[in-house]
């Protein structure tokens, strides 16, 4: 099942909510990153959260950016997506590795520990709108239904799941989103609220079989759930040399010359992709020229 987010509608558009498969490109970005087991997971629910918040921005230009800062050992993770469903990512400290916690399961809060979630949504105006909350749990499900309920007063339960392989590659990946319109009436909330509580995790109803339609159609289904829309998904970052070079550019002649001076080709590493670029005393010469003073 190739990775996909599927966006919806219940109650007469009461209740909005994405559902997301993201076994794919949470791998992709384990392979890239070769992160450990507790990092992937921790990784791949930001991943996932990310995707499913960046396809609900509307401009074709609007760029969203989590970030967790924590005083754990992987340090904090950075993700960025955008609204046609590409998502890229790291973690600080990629190689971390923790015994499980008390469930018997990776210990993605006891890694991120105390620290803030921030929230950037860049959609083409002069400044970007930037939301912070604490880390509540550092389970990021958690975390971020905090954020949405402190910050965008929207009421939301996120469920957010990464199920690894004993050789650590990723079995399963994925989540949901679910939010309350204004106006929603308390009945309905008690419903919803009553029938979250039943629902099993997000990594296991996908272990089961279930796509992202079943899970929406499992939790949503008695309040007249609509499937909107599917959006691919992946992990995909756009770095290029070109953009690299530019980047040494603006660093300015001084430090361009003392690379130069250093007489050997230099390297520079995408944080995103972990890609390297490579670049040759006559390329870093050429930039020189046209580098400001």
């Amino acid at each position: 099942m190739a990775d996909y987010v599927i966006r919806a509608t219940a109650a007469d558009g009461q209740i909005r909510a994405f559902a997301a498969t993201t076994r794919d490109l949470v791998e992709q970005a384990r392979k890239a990153h070769n992160t450990s087991p507790v990092a992937s997971a921790a990784l791949g629910r930001l991943l996932t959260a990310g995707v499913m918040m960046g396809v609900d921005m509307k401009g074709e230009n609007d760029i969203l950016t989590l970030k967790i800062q924590g005083d754990g050992p992987i340090e904090g993770l950075l993700v960025t997506a955008d609204s046609h469903g590409n998502v890229k990512g790291y973690a600080y400290n990629p190689q971390v590795m923790l015994p499980p916690n008390s469930k018997g399961k990776l210990d993605v809060g006891g890694a991120l520990g105390l620290g803030v979630l921030s929230v950037i949504k860049d959609i083409g105006l002069k400044e970007p709108y930037v939301g912070q909350t604490i880390l509540v749990t550092g389970e990021i499900a958690e975390d971020l239904t905090y954020y949405f309920a402190t910050s965008e007063q929207i009421p939301s339960s996120v469920a957010l799941g990464v199920l690894m392989n004993r050789d650590n590659t990723v079995s399963q990946s994925g989540g949901f989103i679910i939010q309350l319109m204004p106006g929603a009436p308390e009945d309905m909330i008690d419903r919803l609220e009553a029938r979250l509580k039943e629902i099993a995790s997000v990594t296991t109803l996908l272990d089961e079989g279930n796509t992202p339609e079943m899970i929406l159609e499992h939790v949503l289904g008695e309040f007249g759930l609509e499937l909107n829309d599917r959006v691919p998904v992946q992990f995909h970052c756009n770095c290029t040399k070109e953009r690299v070079e530019k980047a040494l550019v603006s660093v300015g002649r001084k430090d361009i010359q003392e690379m130069i001076d250093d007489g050997k080709p230099i390297e520079v590493n995408c944080h995103f992709c972990n890609k390297n670029y490579q670049f040759t005393v006559e390329e870093l010469g050429e930039m020189l020229e046209k580098a400001v003073r």
